[in-house]
């Protein structure tokens, strides 16, 4: 068999391109970002998880602009975390002393305890959180102050 380099090369093209495949897809890979982990709220308080029947809720938040959440406080931990906007929130302490964060996209939080606070909409665009109450059956996860 006498074959010339060019006949060669072309036989040697076609075996390989009839024995080569594709390359299977990779398939996407999941992740995980951590957006919070602690073990006290905003205001430095460590908390515990209530002693009753365990309840979670999750609730999504929306304030227009201007709107305000209304004095209010937390008896179970509450998980916080940014979808949208800005919310400028004010802590009262028993001395009346006000404490305040501003709180942006992606921010995440385990909210005060027991601290009477009241948060407003202080951007342009609508507010919108996603907060995960770790509560129980008969505890309130919210509580209105006067």
């Amino acid at each position: 068999m006498n074959l010339t380099i060019p006949r060669l090369a072309a036989a040697l093209m076609l075996i390989a391109a009839g024995c080569s495949q594709p390359a299977p897809p990779t398939a996407p890979k999941a992740s995980a970002t951590p957006v919070l982990s602690t073990s006290e709220t905003i205001l430095g308080q460590p908390f515990d998880y209530p002693a009753a029947d365990a309840h979670v809720t999750a609730v999504i938040v929306t304030l227009p602009p201007g709107a305000s959440t209304g004095l209010h406080r937390h008896d179970v931990p509450l998980f916080g975390y940014m979808l949208e906007g800005e919310l400028t929130v004010a802590y009262f302490d028993a001395a009346d002393s006000v404490t305040e964060h501003t709180y942006l996209p992606d921010d995440a939080l385990m909210e005060a305890i027991g601290t009477p606070h009241d948060g407003r909409n202080t951007g342009t665009g609508a507010v919108r959180i996603l907060a995960v109450f770790i509560g129980a059956d008969g505890i309130p996860n919210t509580v209105k102050e006067e």
